[in-house]
């Protein structure tokens, strides 16, 4: 498939009737029912290969830690396989309508986390492999996982058709009503914790409600505080990241003494790096602050392997830390089939992405480029590590619960791609009908078969040996 054009902004210079009618005129070249025919192509890659060649490039004794976690289930197997979805979709039908795509919009990248107001909001929250692009890629890798997820719960197919649908069918409803709106009103949209409220509260069950109100409770106790309690202790009256390998390393245990000391008081030039990707007024912030200690860390299923970094930074004592989390920006699974990037810096991309699709953004969000213990330059993008960040438990839900929390992640991220996609066009491309939502059904089961069959090909390669599994961690 020939790589798409990078324009996703709606032009100004068409009326909103001009925009519906160029969304309506897509249908005859790619009918929305046609967006349920498909199966793994002849040529496919194998999924297994494709995971060894993100691999070359990760640091390899985390390796087998990814792997054991995506072999975990296929639903993790899932989460871990961006890469080996964005080639499927690569061959599947587009409008020709494009927006700033999150590339990994499944069920368990979205949650909670605070706003600058001090809000506790629900958005995406993984941003790696954002990249202008078809938007239907998002709203397949969105429904695809809620077959799967649906499946390793135990739901009945009948019960999995519905959550996908009334997900897919929010997803089109709320496209409709951001298409009536001003571009500044679409920008302002959000859902906080009271909205949230008012949105689930209809629908759910009071054991739903309790369980919601203790996320919220929970969440809005995870910030940096928090985290040192957790990470870290005083050692010789200094601040220090306690070792946890091989999920927390500090530096000091990764390098010798003198390249410690060395990598240490680099970090004055390495803080300068992110600093002016900041605003000026969030540089006063930062320049309150003065860093202590710095650690390994594993995170995720698919970026285990990459390069993420915790760094612990004090303001006015031990009672004041700040945990940034530095990680690694390679570029975006989907370039190969979306084209490339316009920043030249992977952290950039990641930053710019998530500000255009998020609501509100971490205040500490930046970038960087430096050179790693091994000598090698790479992009960066840093953000505190907890900022009230709650997210849901996908892999307990019931029907009902799923039901709710996929229209609501349907609604999400029609927001978020209205905010840089042409929503008049992507509505009357839908219409008001239920074609897309069915076509949808469909390719998700048909995705969720093709995704069981992966995850037991990683099964067969870890029992022959050709990958190496490290399950628990």
């Amino acid at each position: 498939m020939a790589t798409v054009a990078a324009d996703t902004a709606p032009s100004s210079h068409r009326t909103p009737e001009e925009r519906a009618e160029r969304g309506r005129a897509a249908r005859s070249e790619t009918p929305r029912s046609s967006h349920a025919d498909w199966s793994p192509a002849k040529n496919r890659p194998d999924p297994i290969a494709m995971l060894e060649r993100q691999a070359a490039t990760r640091v390899p004794e985390l390796l087998p830690i990814r792997y054991g976690r995506m072999a975990a289930s296929p639903f993790a197997f899932y989460r871990g396989g961006a890469y080996i979805m964005g080639s499927d979709l690569a061959n599947t039908p587009v409008s020709g309508m494009r927006a700033q795509l999150c590339g990994d919009a499944h069920l368990s990248n979205f949650g909670g986390f605070a706003s600058p107001e001090r809000d506790l909001i629900f958005d995406l929250n993984d941003f790696d492999e954002t990249l202008p692009g078809p938007w239907e890629w998002d709203v397949k890798r969105l429904a695809a996982s809620v077959a799967i997820a649906g499946r390793d719960r135990g739901f009945s197919g009948k019960q999995r058709r519905s959550i996908v649908q009334s997900t897919v069918r929010v997803y089109r409803e709320a496209m409709h009503r951001l298409a009536g709106m001003g571009e500044l009103a679409i920008w302002y949209e959000r859902v906080d914790a009271g909205m949230l409220r008012d949105r689930v509260g209809p629908q759910a069950t009071a054991r739903q409600l309790r369980t919601f109100e203790k996320t919220v409770a929970k969440g809005r106790r995870k910030d940096s505080t928090r985290a040192f309690t957790k990470l870290a202790t005083t050692i010789d009256a200094k601040p220090r990241i306690v070792a946890d390998p091989p999920l927390l390393v500090p530096i000091r245990d990764l390098l010798p003494e003198p390249e410690e000391k060395e990598f240490r008081g680099g970090m004055e030039s390495l803080l300068e790096a992110y600093r002016s990707s900041l605003p000026l007024h969030l540089c006063h912030l930062l320049d309150r602050y003065e860093f202590v200690d710095l650690a390994r860390k594993v995170v995720g299923v698919g970026s285990v392997g990459t390069r993420a970094w915790v760094m612990l930074l004090i303001g006015r004592d031990t009672g004041d830390p700040l945990f940034l989390q530095a990680k690694e920006a390679r570029p975006s699974v989907l370039e190969p089939f979306a084209g490339k990037s316009e920043f030249g810096n992977q952290g950039k991309r990641v930053v710019q992405g998530q500000r255009v699709m998020q609501a509100a953004s971490d205040v500490f969000l930046g970038w960087l480029r430096t050179t790693g213990v091994d000598g090698k330059r790479r992009d960066f993008y840093i953000r505190q590590l907890w900022d009230w960040k709650t997210s849901a438990d996908v892999e307990s839900m019931l029907p009902s619960g799923m039901d709710v929390y996929g229209q609501l992640c349907g609604w999400t991220l029609a927001r978020a791609h209205a905010r840089s996609g042409d929503a008049i066009a992507i509505a009357a491309y839908l219409g008001n009908g239920d074609s897309f939502d069915r076509a949808l059904v469909e390719f998700s089961e048909r995705y969720a078969d093709v995704n069981e069959e992966d995850h037991r090909l990683l099964l067969q390669a870890i029992e022959d040996g050709r990958v190496e599994a490290v399950a628990g961690l």
